[in-house]
């Protein structure tokens, strides 16, 4: 193998439009543009949205909604989540994290709620424990820490 030798995979490339090289090729004298109009000229044409001075649809539309920037994002974890942990295991945000349960670190930390049933003991450090779920973990034997 040689470096003149070497060529794509056929079909892989395309030839680029030759835009004004005559009638024969079916893009001479106006390139495809037709005559004359907005879109005939250089830097012609118009931005997206633009609907020929008609209210465009993004502007017809209402504004729906807020943002509320006190909102306080947890990660939310149920009590079916912890079960597959062993016995006397420490779980934390950051063992979840590890485990896979949980894709990142929410600003608020942990909250652990009431879904399903728990059948180890676990001691579970949490930012937020919900009254049903704190109930559960000490059922089953273990014991909550809220941080």
């Amino acid at each position: 193998m040689k470096l003149n030798t070497l060529h794509p995979a056929a079909g892989s490339k395309t030839a680029s439009k030759r835009l004004g090289r005559g009638i024969g090729s079916g893009l001479g004298k106006t390139s495809g543009k037709g005559h004359k109009g907005q879109w005939a000229r250089s830097g012609g044409g118009v931005r997206p949205g633009f609907e020929g001075g008609q209210m465009p649809l993004t502007r017809r539309l209402p504004k729906r909604g807020f943002t509320n920037i006190f909102k306080k994002e947890y990660n939310i974890v149920n009590l079916w989540d912890l079960d597959c942990f062993e016995a006397n295991a420490v779980i934390n945000e950051q063992v979840l994290i590890e485990t896979g349960i949980l894709s990142k670190a929410q600003p608020y930390g942990l909250k652990v709620l009431g879904g399903g049933e728990l059948t180890k003991p676990l001691t579970v450090q949490a930012a937020y424990v919900t009254a049903t779920a704190k109930e559960a973990i000490e059922k089953a034997g273990g014991k909550v820490e809220v941080l």
